[in-house]
């Protein structure tokens, strides 16, 4: 069995011990050079956070084990196809290579698709579901929001 299979049996068994919890069927491990960082599994209904993901959990235990939000030489190994917003966080994360056992295709007959989400979201802003509006708002008087973070990060503040 290869190491990106090894990963995945245990993404997939995550996603079994969860689902026989009374949790989501997701489950997803972090991997840098070939050791086990960080397992999560989708709590959704255990915690009534919709952000819950597996890969999310997993991408936040991670962070915490490594005391870095950088994830960089990372790879994630998850149950299923990762969602816009887990794969996001990913790349936000530094992650670089991402393996998944199951796709939308064998998730769709049981609701458990996010394709139609990215079909959405590779919409311009205007014709997606959701209302996106850029509205260039500054409040009166103050110094710029960006700015005031880059003269904070250059120890000017």
């Amino acid at each position: 069995m290869s190491e990106t299979e090894r990963f995945l049996c245990e993404a997939i068994r995550l996603a079994e011990d969860n689902l026989d919890k009374g949790g989501r069927p997701f489950g997803a491990v972090v991997v840098r050079d070939g050791a086990l960082v960080a397992t999560g599994v989708n709590e959704i209904l255990a915690t009534g956070d919709p952000t819950a993901h597996a890969e999310m959990m997993a991408l936040r235990a991670a962070s915490r084990a490594l005391g870095s939000p950088s994830l960089e030489g990372c790879a994630v190994y998850a149950s299923g196809h990762p969602c816009p917003m887990c794969l996001a966080a990913m790349r936000l994360t530094g992650v670089k290579n991402v393996y998944f056992a199951y796709s939308n295709d064998d998730a769709a007959p049981y609701g458990l698709s996010t394709a139609a989400v990215y079909a959405d979201l590779a919409r311009p802003f205007a014709e997606q579901s959701m209302t996106i509006r850029y509205v260039p708002v500054r409040r009166p008087s103050e110094p710029d929001l960006y700015a005031r973070w880059k003269r904070r990060q250059a120890g000017q503040a």
